[in-house]
């Protein structure tokens, strides 16, 4: 099923592409446009190949491997239509071969002084920094999203490495006190094994080191399986994460037909924990299907993020900290500000200077250095957008900006704020994982509470108010995993990142992200006097 609608979207994006190619044919503007695209992707993937991260072949065992079919599946630049690659299209054989080698490594690299693995996770962090242009080049190219925030990620993405370099030397156990004199009682904490990892195109590395660096640090081998339409980078971490030392099988990488990757993963009795970032639905059929094998899970789901701004807020603090919230990767986070909701006393004044600030936000080519809102991943993605909006105008919410796609054509839509949105619209009810900003008013503290609630998701919210007391009430009524008061960028390697309800289990970055990747032991040692 996640195949095909994979095939579908890659479908529509491919017939979207053609039409705009069609429709801009008499327009020299466009073609021009196109051109010098074309012109700078190719320098940048020529500069990405000269540096030896172009992989296109899965990695198991340490070799990099056609699919045994023969197939290929073509990535795409979502700002031009262009194939940028043609990758290994893999199933349940190349799969099982990278559980296998996973399993076989595991033995030894458990078995490695936390010192030692944790100099081989510093060397890939220092790795990654050090060809932080070239992978933010390969991202900017397969996602879509601005270079300046690719190189964020990069950063982003590799502090987690060094930051799971430096747990690594700190998993402690405990010595309990005993009940009988001559008994000892210890606790071990003990890599759980083989770990699945299944990753999204919207953060093609972070969501790879988040979950690939406590896993390793534990001693924990790894099968990685990324989107289709973003897995350049994922290959390119891989390469550079074999350059770092760590040692061949303990990094898989495969992709391709997702049902079968899927599938192979969940019936191994040797890959003991999958981890996902994605979609609820997707996320709950891991999570099903990992009963058979009583898989330990932890998900990362979908939000339906609240930003409530109060009337006592920072008003320039409120439309900054928004406009991150909402806007960043053209609105395509799962932490994103999905409903903004603005109390009735300041809501035209927000109003007014938000849409202000969304009219500054260059639309064009992530390659372009005055970009800062690229193009969603394809024209799927386009499709959801439109039909939240024409839900919402039927129902009579009013486009106060934006509202259709961009004149750049492709998958671009341009940034749009909606005005007059009701608890009954789509727009409020699910996340839209585009470009659009639904305001919301509201009256009281407890009317914003309830409707920031009133949903199944619970991962990320944000507040703005200058009320101490009134950020202490607020966020710990708000059931959600994260709560932002006066910002809207809180992602970090040092603090959990995890929701609660249906936007997942478990936590991921920090020390507490180390836990999902380890069993408790317990050994009692009698006859000691």
């Amino acid at each position: 099923m996640a195949m095909a609608m994979a095939m579908a979207m890659r479908r529509a994006a491919a017939l979207g592409a053609r039409h705009i190619l069609a429709a801009s044919s008499t327009s020299s503007s466009g073609v021009l446009l196109r051109r010098h695209m074309s012109v700078d992707a190719g320098a940048a993937m020529e500069k990405v190949r000269a540096a030896g991260l172009l992989r296109t072949q899965g990695l198991i065992g340490g070799k990099w491997v056609d699919a045994y079919d023969g197939k290929t599946i073509e990535v795409q630049n979502p700002a031009t239509g262009e194939t940028l690659a043609n990758v290994s299209c893999m199933g349940s054989k190349e799969t099982s071969d990278a559980i296998a080698s996973a399993h076989s490594t595991f033995y030894s690299w458990s078995k490695l002084t936390a010192n030692e693995r944790s100099k081989a996770l510093r060397k890939w962090h220092d790795l990654i920094i050090s060809h932080k242009e070239e992978l933010a080049l390969l991202m900017t190219l397969e996602q879509g999203k601005p270079m300046k925030e690719a190189l964020v990620e990069v950063t982003y993405g590799a502090s987690f490495i060094e930051y799971f370099a430096e747990e690594a030397k700190r998993i402690y156990g405990d010595i309990i006190p005993p009940t009988l004199s001559d008994r000892r009682l210890l606790v071990l904490k003990q890599p759980v094994g083989v770990v699945g990892a299944v990753t999204p195109w919207n953060f093609p590395l972070a969501m790879i080191t988040r979950k690939v660096g406590p896993a390793l640090a534990c001693g924990c081998t790894v099968v990685v399986k990324p989107s289709e339409f973003t897995p350049l980078t994922a290959l390119a971490a891989a390469d550079l994460a074999l350059q770092a030392g760590i040692p061949a099988g303990a990094i898989n990488v495969v992709m391709g037909n997702a049902p079968e990757i899927g599938d192979a993963l969940l019936q191994s009795t040797q890959v003991r924990k999958i981890t996902f970032t994605g979609s609820t639905a997707v996320g709950k059929k891991l999570m099903a299907g990992s009963a058979n094998t009583v898989k330990k899970v932890s998900l990362e789901l979908g939000g339906n993020a609240p930003c409530i701004v109060f009337d006592d807020a920072d008003i320039d603090v409120a439309i900054k900290g928004s406009l991150a919230a909402k806007f960043r990767n053209s609105g395509q986070t799962c932490v994103c500000a999905n409903r903004i909701l603005v109390q009735e006393g300041i809501y035209e004044k927000f109003a007014s200077a938000f849409i202000k600030a969304v009219q500054s936000l260059k639309v064009g080519n992530g390659l372009e250095e005055s970009t800062s809102q690229g193009p969603l991943i394809n024209e799927a993605a386009v499709q959801k957008v439109e039909k939240f909006i024409n839900d919402a105008t039927s129902k009579g919410a009013n486009i106060m900006l934006g509202g259709k796609r961009h004149s750049l054509g492709m998958s671009f839509y341009e940034p749009t704020v909606v005005g007059n949105v009701s608890n009954d619209m789509l727009l409020f009810r699910e996340e839209v994982f585009g470009p659009v900003a639904p305001l919301v008013p509201f009256k009281t503290e407890e009317d914003a509470i309830r409707m920031a609630n009133d949903t199944n998701a619970g991962l990320a919210a944000y507040i703005f108010t200058k009320s101490i007391p009134r950020s202490w009430r607020v966020s710990e009524a708000l059931e959600y995993g994260l709560v932002g008061v006066n910002e809207g960028i809180i992602s970090t390697e040092v603090a959990p990142f995890g929701g609660v309800k249906q936007s997942g289990l478990g936590r991921e970055g920090s020390k507490y992200g180390m836990d999902e990747y380890l069993e408790l032991k317990y050994i009692c040692m009698g006859n000691l006097n």
